[in-house]
């Protein structure tokens, strides 16, 4: 019996059970959609934080005091005073791989305008943190060298701060502000950037010379941070070292020699390169589980294929009989119970497809979750449809090619 037959004999059979058919479907419908979609989830949650990521800046490079013991107590890394202004500018003189440099210092606190009010954080930078953060001023200017020498009262706003401390629309720049009873004059505004990935607000910020925070605010000599941006990514690593060099040798550290264990880093350095990485391996990880449960609706689906099958075969016991008496043999019957095992795989696999991309759209577009489809996710769910059909539906396709056709004429 040749295979067009046996395709016209499935299909046959399983016209002649449309509801059960689909209600067998059914379970793979489902779990192809499912995985469809908790894929694209998952694979579009894992392009926002990485495009998020390159926004902030993908070279960029953050170092931060390292944590201390005192009489035998940790200290917090932030209550300690081991980067000063002279390592910031060992840093901008010393590093050939490093394209721009800013000191930060931060405070929080309310920041207020006539009868407004509003909580935020003024960061104490130099000019190249636009650089470094990849921010531009859309409105006024950036404060200078100038300002920074002489610890002016100055600031930039971010849009957030603007809409709350100007909601009738006013203009900002050239108006004075108060943080914690200090006056700063607005002399820019910052481009609009919206929220990341993990919820935080980009616009929610006030920039001002580093000096005047240390000085007029924070009253101290020690930097909280400096931040830094690599030439390129790809020499992300080689500045790293190089500030670790120069860090190390401006803080008097003993490397380790022989028996000799050197002293500790009392800084640590970060860079988004590592946050990438780490953020990228979370996403993943959450990817595989989402697609791990989804997937197990796909199991579900083919167990109910193979208990359908089963079913079919005791069904047409006599049937298998008849064809086997007049002259079908055992692999024919096999293929033709594979076939409608397969077709019904196949079908349930379009439709799926058609529905997880379906509800992918329609999750991005009322939960406004990213979502991104990639082709494999397609392939690899029509390639486990098949997988399932075969797998499912051998076994029951064995044993009805296995019947002995006068027993199974007999069979009522």
């Amino acid at each position: 019996m040749n295979y067009s037959n046996l395709f016209k004999i499935a299909i046959r059979a399983i016209a002649a059970n449309k509801m059960r058919s689909f209600l067998t479907a059914l379970g793979i419908i489902i779990g192809i959609a499912s995985v469809i979609t908790m894929l694209a989830i998952g694979q579009g949650t894992k392009k926002s934080i990485q495009a998020n990521i390159s926004e902030m800046g993908s070279n960029m490079i953050m170092i931060s005091p390292g944590a201390d013991m005192r009489g035998g107590v940790r200290q917090d890394a932030s209550s300690m005073e081991t980067l000063k202004l002279s390592d910031y500018e060992a840093i901008k003189e010393g590093c050939t791989y490093v394209s721009a440099v800013s000191p930060m210092v931060q405070s929080s606190g309310q920041f207020i305008y006539g009868n407004n009010n509003a909580p935020s954080s003024i960061y104490g930078v130099n000019q190249d943190y636009l650089e470094i953060r990849q921010l531009t001023v859309s409105d006024g200017e950036m404060f200078t060298d100038a300002d920074i020498k002489a610890s002016a009262k100055v600031c930039v706003l971010g849009q957030t701060v603007v809409d709350n401390l100007f909601p009738d629309g006013a203009e900002p720049i050239g108006k004075v502000i108060r943080f914690k009873s200090i006056p700063f004059r607005v002399v820019g505004v910052l481009k609009k950037k919206g929220y990341n990935s993990m919820g935080m607000d980009q616009d929610d910020l006030v920039l001002a010379p580093y000096t005047s925070v240390m000085k007029r605010i924070l009253a101290q000599n020690y930097l909280g941070g400096i931040q830094c941006s690599a030439i390129t990514e790809g020499v992300t690593d080689k500045a790293i070292d190089e500030i670790t060099d120069i860090l190390r040798r401006n803080h008097k550290l003993k490397d380790s020699e022989g028996d000799f264990m050197g002293d500790a880093d009392d800084f640590n350095i970060r860079s988004q390169e590592e946050l990438a990485s780490m953020m990228n391996s979370t996403t993943d990880m959450l990817t595989i589980l989402l697609g791990v449960v989804a997937g197990i609706s796909l199991i579900v689906g083919g167990i109910g294929i193979m208990n359908i099958m089963y079913v079919s075969v005791t069904e047409r016991t006599r049937e298998i009989g008849l064809r086997m008496s007049v002259g079908a043999r055992g692999i024919d019957i096999l293929n033709q119970f594979l076939i409608e095992a397969i077709l019904l795989s196949i079908t349930g696999g379009v439709i799926g497809v058609l529905l997880g991309v379906g509800l992918s759209y329609v999750i991005n577009s009322l939960a406004n979750w990213p979502i991104y489809i990639q082709p494999w996710s397609i392939i690899m769910s029509f390639a486990v449809c098949t997988f399932t059909g075969v797998f499912f539906g051998w076994y029951p396709a064995k044993k009805a090619a296995r019947l002995d056709p006068i027993e199974a004429i007999r069979y009522e």
